[in-house]
């Protein structure tokens, strides 16, 4: 063989003990089984540690999230202290994610994290009481994650105090200005001080992304590990053509025949998702909802079910599609095709995560086409649609073989029914005549006279009839009254 086609063994991942971490961060990313870096950690560690600022893309999936709490915690070490009064823990890292949900999948990886250290964390998000934050808030943490709306609402209560802030993170930022958050944003950012270091992370980069990066990062280093908005390599995606009425059946069916344990189907709508819950709960499935409307509580509650495994299908909205780690999940289902195409990419990306192989299927209708063709200009690829023969899964009732004693349904029938008598027809009685209530319009034409004042106008004097004749029946006689200067007629 040729030297030249001897391809070189792929140079095996770096280890986090190769970075220079102090031993209780190692001790905790061990204890979460993580020994080797993923290469966006391996690329964007280094910088963070550099003080630099960062805007790193990758795919979702590949450890965003430590990329930037490991290297921050290893920074923030240095203020580290044992001390109980809370001036001696003020906020130091501020770490703003779009989603309830994200924003405490955040907070638990730097808990686990940070548990070795006396560093301090908080998590602060809407649709909850203020008060326990509150409380978290006012005995003092380093490190913050919030959702925009829910800090504001800290700021204005002056409860959390933000001057003393080092690191800013915006995880998932594309996400934050789809959903509205850019002013929330600038009124944040205007409360910190101008000396500090901001990570911007996505799995999306939008020129909106890059104008707001422009705004205020200061010199940052872009670390891409992949194309902008690609998805991974190791999930399989298909896309079934179908009516909006098999989609349901289509679902059901490759869950069977794929042995799908459990699987996250998305929804365009809070609604659409209730409803279909409810329609696969009556299949027999155990079916969460997750959505907008829900409460915080609800929320959790659900999210914690389903990665236990005590749910077998998770119906979401796109709340549920940025971010979120769940373990080994199999498959993931668009049931309706995104509006915006890179949530497609960040729906599917919930399944294929830390390397493992996964499924994203993709329930195409006839008015979707529009959608799917924004989807082909994301990825820049042709999709092929398939199509998928439904099997009939209703049950069959076998008849019973007939027996000897059977008798006939109809004998059986007129056996069982007892006669009759016959009724003697009885004749029927003619209406009486309808009577009208005026007897005037019961009594017989009568022709009347011919008058010649018939027909002729009051007004015409000419035609009245001649002195000594009749007049017209509606004309009143003259009558004769005396005069006081004589008699007369009036």
């Amino acid at each position: 063989m040729n030297e030249s086609q001897i391809t070189p063994p792929e140079a095996p991942p770096p280890l986090f003990n190769t970075l220079p971490l102090d031993p209780k961060l190692l001790r905790a990313v061990a204890e979460s089984g993580y020994l080797a870096m993923t290469p966006i950690q391996a690329k964007a560690i280094p910088i963070v540690l550099a003080g630099r600022d960062v805007m790193g893309a990758a795919q979702t999936g590949t450890g965003k999230t430590a990329a930037f709490t490991i290297p921050l915690l290893q920074k923030m070490l240095r203020h580290e202290t044992g001390n109980t009064s809370p001036a001696r823990h003020p906020v130091r890292a501020l770490v703003l994610a779009p989603t309830r949900e994200l924003a405490d999948q955040v907070a638990n990886n730097v808990k686990n994290y940070a548990k070795h250290t006396q560093l301090r964390s908080a998590v602060v998000f809407g649709g909850i009481d203020m008060k326990p934050q509150t409380l978290m808030l006012k005995a003092g943490v380093e490190v913050l994650i919030a959702t925009p709306g829910r800090l504001l609402d800290h700021i204005e209560a002056k409860n959390a105090v933000l001057n003393q802030v080092e690191y800013v993170v915006l995880d998932e930022a594309d996400r934050m200005l789809d959903i509205g958050f850019l002013p929330d944003l600038q009124r944040i950012l205007s409360y910190l001080p101008k000396a500090r270091q901001t990570l911007l992370f996505s799995a999306t980069f939008s020129p909106e992304i890059k104008r707001l990066a422009n705004s205020y990062l200061q010199d940052p280093v872009l670390v891409e590990v992949a194309r902008p908005n690609a998805t991974a390599t190791n999930v399989e995606q298909r896309f079934y053509s179908c009516d909006d009425d098999d989609k349901r059946a289509v679902i059901r069916q490759l869950l069977r025949t794929r042995q799908l344990s459990q699987a996250i189907i998305f929804v365009n709508s809070k609604l659409g998702a209730a409803r279909l819950a409810r329609t696969f709960e009556r299949d027999g499935l155990k079916t969460q909802a997750l959505h907008g409307d829900k409460s915080q509580d609800e929320r959790l509650k659900a999210l914690a079910a389903f990665k236990a495994g005590e749910v077998d299908l998770l119906v979401a909205t796109d709340v549920a599609a940025r971010g979120l780690d769940i373990a080994d999940l199999p498959a993931v289902f668009n049931f309706d095709v995104p509006f915006h195409a890179e949530d497609y990419v960040h729906r599917i990306g919930r399944t294929g995560r830390a390397g493992a192989s996964g499924l994203a299927v993709t329930l195409v209708a006839r008015d979707d086409m529009r959608m799917l063709g924004d989807i082909e200009k994301l990825l820049k690829r042709k999709i092929d649609l398939e199509a998928l023969e439904l099997e009939d899964d209703r049950p069959v009732r076998r008849a019973r073989p007939p027996r000897e004693d059977d008798v006939p349904a109809e004998r059986l029938e007129r056996a069982e029914r007892p006669e009759r008598p016959e009724r003697a027809a009885v004749p029927r009685r003619a209406p009486a005549p309808s009577r009208s209530a005026d007897p005037f319009f019961d009594q017989p034409y009568e022709a009347k006279p011919a008058n010649p004042a018939d027909g002729v106008p009051a007004w015409d004097k000419a035609a009245l009839p001649a002195a000594g004749k009749l007049p017209a029946p509606n004309i009143r006689p003259k009558k004769k009254v005396a005069s006081l200067l004589g008699g007369g007629s009036r």
